[in-house]
C-alpha cells in the first residue's frame, strides 16, 4: 500500500486516480470505474465524482492506494 497525501480535506476519486499514477488520464478513470474496477474501502465504487476523505483507501488490480490529507 503506498500513501498519496492531498493537501485539501477531500479530493475526488477520479483526480485521485490520475493523482496517485492508476490510471493516465480521466478517459480511462471513467472506463475502469464503469467497469466496476474500483474499490473504495472495500466496495465496487463506480462513481467518478466520489469525495474522498483522509484514511480512504483505494484498489485497483493489485495496487492499493490510502488518501492522506496535510489540510
Amino acid at each position: 500500500m503506498r500513501e498519496v497525501e492531498i493537501s485539501d480535506e477531500m479530493i475526488r476519486l477520479g483526480q485521485l486516480l490520475k493523482l496517485s499514477g492508476l490510471v493516465e488520464h480521466g478517459a480511462e478513470a471513467k472506463d475502469v470505474l464503469e467497469e466496476g474496477l474500483v474499490q473504495v474501502n472495500g466496495a465496487v465504487e463506480t462513481r467518478r465524482g466520489r469525495q474522498l476523505v483522509d484514511g480512504d483507501e483505494v484498489v485497483l488490480d493489485d495496487e492499493v492506494v490510502r488518501v492522506v490529507s496535510t489540510a
